[in-house]
């Protein structure tokens, strides 16, 4: 799908809560996925501090089909009433022409652009004997190749902008999931892209260092079209006047201070963030080890494992199991 031309919409005015000096104030902030859930919230809390955002979404539904503008049009509707400053872009950011676009939307109405939040995503969820190639395909697609487009071409940008002697202050905040760093029963292709998404993470944080750019990434909980069903009892709404903690926007915060340039320092980073919780996640590391200095036996292999498993930390519940 190719990107229409970008809309602004009524000419931002200054309101109460649009803080121009704000942690984000004048940095240009693009999401993808913002139409909803998560992206919505990121995108609604970049502009409350003082960020100029690019809104991009597809509009389709939670599997991946259908499109439409409205969502996209409705935050930015909501971002300008508020007296921030926001454009659409409609582009297919998992396409070349569309992450490309992405770049160029932002710098052709901001200037420039200072910050990707990578959200774009869906579910087809199916256990793997049930799982076809299709679906396989489609969800490594959204979340793995809609990961390494937008950050490949806003890589590119940032270099040229450090060779122009221009060195940005860049940030990347991409979205893995508990599924990706536990894995998920029912869900071997979206934990199988998530986990992709946090070593592309890595590799872009080891990289792109020497232009300014600091990547990070976040593994949320929260109530989203793609978690309200699979995991209804945990997501569900709160009694009235109870905190809300599955809420996107409680999210939000973490991602708007990575996104900023507070952030200064921080990078190749992994986060979780559920509620009012926030968690650095410490990922594959050695644990306990033998080393006979020769060949082993297979069954000699075998017990040397049983004797480590024995003092290495128990395995987390896979999301999901029975």
């Amino acid at each position: 799908m190719t990107a229409p031309t970008p809309s602004t919409g009524p000419t931002p005015s200054t309101g109460p809560t649009a803080h121009r000096g704000g942690l984000c104030a004048d940095r240009v902030v693009a999401v993808t996925g913002a139409g909803r859930g998560l992206g919505r919230a990121h995108a609604l809390a970049f502009a409350a501090e003082g960020a100029r955002v690019v809104v991009n979404d597809l509009g389709v539904g939670p599997d991946g089909n259908g499109d439409s503008a409205g969502p996209a049009r409705e935050v930015v509707d909501a971002i300008v009433a508020a007296g921030g400053e926001a454009v659409v872009h409609g582009g297919d950011i998992a396409t070349a022409e569309g992450a490309a676009s992405l770049v160029t939307t932002a710098v052709h109405a901001f200037g420039r652009l200072d910050t990707l939040v990578n959200n774009a995503g869906f579910l087809r969820d199916r256990m793997l004997v049930n799982l076809d190639e299709d679906d396989w395909d489609a969800v490594m697609r959204v979340h793995l190749r809609g990961h390494f487009l937008p950050l490949k071409h806003a890589a590119a940008h940032w270099r040229a902008e450090t060779k122009a002697g221009r060195p940005p202050v860049a940030r990347v905040i991409n979205t893995s999931s508990g599924a990706g760093l536990l894995g998920s029963v029912g869900q071997g292709n979206y934990a199988a892209a998530k986990a992709g998404i946090v070593a592309l993470t890595l590799v872009a944080a080891a990289e792109l260092g020497r232009y300014g750019v600091l990547v990070n990434a976040l593994a949320p909980a929260a109530r989203t079209r793609m978690t309200e069903q699979t995991f209804a009892e945990a997501m569900a709404a709160p009694g009235e006047g109870e905190f809300d903690a599955m809420a996107p926007a409680n999210v939000s915060p973490l991602v708007v201070w990575l996104g900023s340039a507070a952030s200064d320092g921080v990078t190749g980073r992994v986060f979780e963030a559920e509620a009012g919780r926030i968690t650095v996640m410490e990922g594959w590391r050695p644990g306990p080890t033998d080393d006979r200095g020769a060949r082993r036996s297979p069954a000699d292999a075998g017990e040397t494992v049983r004797r480590l498993l024995a003092d290495a930390e128990k395995p987390r519940p896979v999301y999901g199991a029975p």
